[in-house]
């Protein structure tokens, strides 16, 4: 397929999810104060592990074009970028701290299930599978923060998220610099990778990649749900 083919094929798989029983439910639970230290610090483990996983992929990747570009995306995730001085974990943390959590209290908390279960998933299909496989699984992951693709059913999950904090817990976005900041950034690192999956996604490939696409995006539902459920729990 050529580039706009994968952005019309993936960007539905993710349309598709975030319109999905899970993501929709997700997105009604109302949120307490426990229930955002529950979100918060599940995706800290998320954002944790994908440097992992990212590494994974580069591991198995023969291509230095894109090997570059994954140790671009990883400096602007682990180091810094146009958003932060202290990579995107610190974001975790600032968030974590505008509801009371301690930086220790962020990064060391325990999985859910469902977390750990998916967690777990992501790292095999990135280790195990092809890099082109592994690339598809992460990089889709990022393209459900584009408001661009998703405005229309009401913006991508950090947006979205963003809106509830604001009604239910009355936040503002300066109190929440991980969703400012997702909102933003992925929609760089939606496109940061079409070029590659045009050129080497090619014939039996295509099939591979789109399936490993359509399962991270299933992964991603439990994954969201299984917070959702804990969130719901607590309220």
């Amino acid at each position: 397929m050529k580039r706009a083919e994968w952005r019309k094929e993936l960007g539905e798989l993710v349309r598709d999810a975030v319109r999905s029983p899970e993501l929709d439910h997700y997105f009604k639970v109302k949120i307490t104060k426990p229930g955002a230290q529950v979100l918060i610090t599940q995706l800290g483990l998320f954002i944790h592990h994908r440097r992992d996983c990212w590494s994974h992929v580069s591991g198995n990747c023969p291509h230095m074009s894109v090997k570059q570009k994954i140790l671009q995306h990883e400096y602007g995730e682990v180091i810094k970028d146009n958003y932060t001085e202290h990579g995107h974990m610190e974001l975790i943390v600032r968030q974590g701290k505008a509801l009371g959590l301690t930086p220790e209290q962020v990064m060391n908390v325990a999985p859910l299930p469902s977390t750990m279960a998916t967690l777990y998933a992501w790292a095999w299909m990135t280790r195990e599978k092809s890099w082109l496989e592994g690339l598809a699984s992460l990089t889709i992951t990022e393209w459900a923060n584009d408001d661009r693709l998703l405005q229309d059913v009401g913006g991508g999950l950090s947006s979205r998220m963003a809106k509830r904090w604001m009604d239910d817990l009355g936040f503002g976005w300066e109190q929440m610099p991980n969703f400012k900041v997702h909102s933003e950034a992925d929609e760089e690192h939606s496109d940061m990778f079409l070029e590659d999956l045009e050129k080497f996604a090619t014939a039996e490939k295509e099939t591979q990649v789109y399936l490993a696409a359509k399962e991270s995006m299933d992964l991603l539902k439990i994954f969201r749900g299984g917070i959702a459920k804990e969130m719901e729990n607590l309220a």
